[in-house]
């Protein structure tokens, strides 16, 4: 009999080698069957009713298509009961995030990419809301009015943001996550992933999007939560089914989003004595180092723990020039960056965008990093950073002397006299001011200094600024010849008849993006000026004018032939009849052309 116990252990070796195997390689269709299988094991008491509630409130978003000063387009239409739901199509009364697609990343303007970005991390916008009730979720229903397909991730946050006691600890927990995938349909849905069970009540939902599959701009309605007011209890039968426990990526997920054990890993007090290092000391250090270079934060947390070479390689400083800390905004923390501050003495570019809100970054903290870390910085991202004041701005203009790239987008708390710490940075080359409180009485006079100081500049976006008129435009133009994108959407003052859009095109022949978004008064004199004057031109916004015909257009398409996209959504001229025609004679351009039902 003793041959046969060997037998049966290879056999159920192999046999969980194969499960193993499987849920590893399972697609993602496979993982939300298994979820839902826990989730029809997973029911509540008869007396633990499921609440279902609608946003009460929009508390924190990264971008939004509308003005601060509308419900347009804006990201508070989430709150409350749906708006536009069941329809289909673009409607004011929805949320809108400001970009989709890639053109965005093709501008003049794009940043590039930063180095050990986690791959499972591909969020470009987020919004926050919160409901009235604690509740632990069981479903969480986003309804879609037009092109779907944005939202990839779901989190839920432990704090409440309406206790008048802070917490001890604040907890984020990721509910579903997706990689970006193609909806082919642009009709409305009600969009219900299945979510996992977390061991917390919430009140506090995330959503977060990435519009770079999409061929419009996506539209949210509303965000229904569905739960119980008491723990769900799981059934026994869940511990024998869930073999996506098992699945690699769930778990860089978890690890990814955060940085518990990150910052015991960052301590050489964590490395103990283990093996010499084989082989690695034949290696040139060059060689090892460029070798690190494909590892993700984490992963090269983890590697440093392994031996004293390799723990050398890690901390070097060498490893952290480029550093991106955005995929870890929901646990770093003033420790974190404590531990890092040592590593980071010749990093160039840092990523803090999302990161230290609900106080997890001090002034203090964010302080005593720049100090130490300032002195080498190039490129700083702090889009949507709310724990900056002004004390931090002046750290920066003090501590970073040759930066050159400062992204201040969405950061709503910080006051307007802050902003004066900006013009110590004399290297400056690139500035986001979106969404700030930037005060700004005369946009002419802005647009005239910019005309005579700044002839080298190459992008400017101008987008919803409402007291510009031709004299700022015409200065602007005559003193930055270079411009290669120029962003004028939603500019109302700005009129055709005064000819300030021909003189632009005379005036800028290098222009590769003008977006002239809902100025109704463009016409063909305009288009056809782009046509003969800016053939560079790759891409053109002129959503909602009425006085552009089809014959414009072609001119312009056979003149421009860079042209990549071309915006006539509303364009009252341009019937689908037109677009059909001209998509047909010019298959490489992609035209839009959106409507309402």
């Amino acid at each position: 009999m003793s041959p046969v116990f060997p037998m049966l252990t290879v056999l159920t070796m192999f046999y969980y080698i194969c499960l193993r195997r499987r849920a590893r390689t399972a697609t993602r269709g496979e993982m939300m069957n298994s979820h839902r299988t826990i989730e029809s094991n997973s029911r509540a008491s008869p007396l633990n009713t499921e609440v279902v509630q609608y946003a009460k409130e929009v508390v924190d978003f990264s971008s939004h298509y509308g003005s601060e000063n509308s419900m347009s387009y804006t990201m508070w239409n989430l709150a409350g009961v749906p708006n536009v739901f069941p329809s289909s199509g673009d409607f004011t009364q929805t949320a809108v995030f400001r970009t989709y697609g890639t053109w965005w990343d093709q501008c003049p303007s794009a940043s590039l990419p930063f180095k050990r970005t986690p791959p499972n991390f591909q969020s470009q916008d987020y919004v926050e809301l919160t409901f009235e009730q604690q509740v632990y979720p069981t479903a969480v229903h986003v309804l879609e009015t037009y092109h779907p397909g944005a939202v990839i991730r779901i989190l839920a946050c432990s704090a409440n943001p309406y206790s008048p006691i802070p917490p001890a600890e604040v907890r984020w927990e990721i509910l579903w996550s997706e990689r970006p995938t193609k909806v082919n349909a642009s009709q409305a849905r009600q969009f219900k992933p299945c979510i996992k069970q977390i061991n917390f009540p919430t009140n506090l939902i995330r959503l977060e999007i990435n519009s770079s599959l999409l061929d419009y701009y996506t539209e949210l309605d509303a965000v229904v939560l569905h739960g119980t007011k008491d723990k769900p209890v799981l059934s026994l039968k869940t511990s024998l089914i869930d073999m996506n426990d098992l699945e690699d990526e769930d778990y860089e997920e978890k690890d990814g989003c955060g940085m518990d054990s990150l910052n015991k890993k960052f301590s050489s007090t964590a490395l103990r004595e283990g093996p010499n290092n084989g082989y690695f000391d034949k290696l040139p250090y060059e060689l090892i180092q460029l070798i690190l270079n494909h590892l993700t934060l984490p992963d090269l947390c983890r590697l440093a723990q392994t031996c004293k070479l390799l723990n050398q390689h890690c901390c070097d400083p060498l490893q952290y020039i480029h550093l991106n800390l955005q995929p870890y905004w929901a646990k770093l923390n003033d420790t974190s960056l404590e531990f890092l501050q040592a590593r980071c003495t010749l990093v160039q570019w840092l990523n803090l965008s999302w990161t230290g809100n609900r106080g997890f970054i001090s002034v203090a903290g964010f302080s005593r990093f720049l100090k130490v870390c300032g002195s080498e910085l190039v490129r700083l991202e702090l889009s949507c950073s709310h724990f900056l004041n002004e004390t931090c701005l002046e750290i920066i203009s003090e501590m970073c002397p040759n930066l050159q790239d400062l992204n201040l987008s969405s950061c709503d708390k910080l006051p307007p006299q802050a902003f004066n710490h900006i013009a110590k940075l004399c290297s400056l080359k690139r500035l986001v001011l979106y969404r700030t409180k930037v005060e700004i009485e005369d946009y002419d006079v802005i647009a005239s200094m910019i005309g005579a100081k700044c002839k080298k500049l190459r992008t400017l976006d101008l987008w919803r600024c409402k007291d510009i008129t031709e004299k700022g435009i015409a200065e602007l133009a005559s003193g930055c010849p270079l411009l290669e994108e120029l962003d004028l959407g939603w500019c109302p003052t700005l009129q055709s008849s005064t000819g300030c859009f021909a003189r632009l095109a005379r005036q800028l022949p290098n222009l590769q993006k003008l977006f002239l978004t809902a100025n109704r008064s463009v016409c063909d004199t305009d288009i056809e000026e782009l046509a003969c004057n800016c053939t560079r031109l790759r891409q053109l916004d002129i959503l909602g004018t009425r006085m552009v015909s089809p014959a414009s257009l072609r001119k312009l398409l056979e003149s421009c032939k860079d042209l990549c996209l071309l915006d006539v959504s509303f364009c009252s001229q341009i019937d689908n009849r037109a677009v059909l025609e001209l998509n047909v004679s010019f298959p490489k351009v992609f035209i839009k052309k959106s409507f309402t039902q």
